[in-house]
């Protein structure tokens, strides 16, 4: 009467799959229409088992979940909306993405790596100089790994374009420039809208750090956007891709524009900053054909890519005989991937620093901070990268950091 026990070979590690003990075990966090981009992004590495989804809407939890279920064959995804319970109870976790809002960005990065979970958090990193800091000192004091979402310095578009501009190819760099998008911020609020039930939404868990507003249904359908309390703006929203991708190209990742001149505009179009080394990075609406797009220029030449470019710009396109060459040296010298969620996983396992860290998150939000500050208060600024702080200025100072909402600070 007894049937033999068959075992699949997916259980074993066998036919090229990863033993269940060996995967790198995930849960996503505030999973919206980037965030399920993610999640599948880790779901197709055979090493990641996802198992969870922690989300303050109904609808995104169920959806999620059915995502999750569905890749897998099986109806085990578990949902939780309170991020306390679920990092506090799921001690199997070993990492999280964490795709919320960006005022929620910080806050949540430290409560996981506290909690003893690595991090993949979408950007910006932050939406202060201060709670950027926050974040750097808890990574590098738990010993969790964080990777920011920055995922073009793991594209080779963009690497070659950074390996260009550090060969000397360029002859020396004295400009970067870093694409903006445009648009400004307001303080204004939309209309008051009935509540939904706390178990459809939990508006004040949604709200998290930032001063109480009343509810209303285009804030969770992406109209925080434009809003001071919720958004970075343009300069914080692109420049966390543009700005991040710029300061790798000039080897600044360890530091953060010195100077700042300013913009008569809130989309920071026209503003220069100024980097240590000399070098000048100028934000600019104009000059690609494709978002978040860069351009390092050079005593001797020049070199531009944005999104969607079947190859790079460049001044002597002969360059680009180099191109496999150059990404191939960068991948054999750096020992990193081509590919951003492949590059965490590997330090996930490996302890490694990832590529995009929580102190060179902040490096590039303090400069994307600063720039704002200095378009805020209408005049040129100037930064201790060392100290973190405007030097005599005490207003810009104050702008480091905003006052958050019980029980949601870091």
């Amino acid at each position: 009467m007894a049937a033999p026990l068959v075992v699949p070979g997916s259980a074993l590690g066998k036919n090229g799959s990863v033993a269940p003990s060996e995967r790198i075990v995930m849960a996503g966090v505030g999973i919206g229409n980037r965030g399920t981009s993610d999640v599948n992004w880790a779901m197709g590495e055979s090493d990641v088992q996802f198992v969870a989804i922690c989300d303050v809407r109904q609808d995104r939890r169920d959806a999620i979940k059915a995502l999750i279920d569905k890749k897998y064959g099986t109806n085990d995804c578990a949902q939780y909306h309170d991020y306390r319970e679920f990092f506090a109870t799921r001690t199997d976790i070993d990492a999280v993405v964490i795709a919320t809002s960006e005022r929620w960005h910080a806050a949540m990065g430290v409560a996981a790596m506290r909690a003893g979970k690595d991090v993949y958090s979408e950007k910006p990193a932050c939406m202060t100089i201060a709670d950027g800091r926050v974040l750097a000192d808890t990574a590098r004091r738990s010993g969790r790994v964080y990777q920011s979402g920055t995922q073009r310095r793991s594209e080779a578009n963009f690497i070659f374009c950074n390996e260009v501009a550090q060969s000397g190819r360029l002859g020396k760099i004295h400009t970067v420039y870093a694409h903006m998008y445009g648009g400004s911020l307001t303080h204004d609020w939309l209309p008051a809208e009935p509540e939904p039930p706390k178990e459809e939404l939990d508006w004040d868990m949604w709200l998290g750090p930032i001063p109480w507003r009343p509810y209303n249904k285009r804030y969770t359908r992406g109209g925080w956007h434009g809003q001071y309390d919720m958004h970075t703006g343009s300069v914080g929203e692109w420049g966390s891709h543009t700005v991040s991708q710029c300061q790798m190209g000039i080897n600044s990742d360890d530091t953060s524009a010195i100077e700042y001149s300013s913009a008569p505009k809130q989309d920071g179009d026209g503003l220069i900053t100024t980097f240590p080394n000399g070098i000048k990075c100028i934000f600019a609406l104009k000059g690609w054909r494709g978002s978040c797009g860069v351009k390092y220029e050079g005593t001797e030449g020049w070199v531009s890519c944005a999104d969607g470019y079947a190859a790079p710009d460049l001044s002597n396109r002969a360059l680009l005989a180099d191109f496999k060459k150059l990404v191939n040296d960068y991948t054999a010298r750096t020992q990193r991937p081509i590919g951003h969620m492949r590059d965490f996983l590997n330090c996930v396992r490996s302890r490694r620093v990832t590529v995009s860290s929580a102190e060179t998150a902040h490096r590039t939000m303090t400069t994307c901070h600063a720039a704002n500050i200095s378009i805020w208060l209408g005049r040129p600024l100037k930064w201790d990268p060392v100290k973190e702080e405007f030097i005599n200025d005490a207003e810009a100072n104050r702008l480091r950091s905003r006052a958050a909402r019980e029980p949601y600070q870091i």
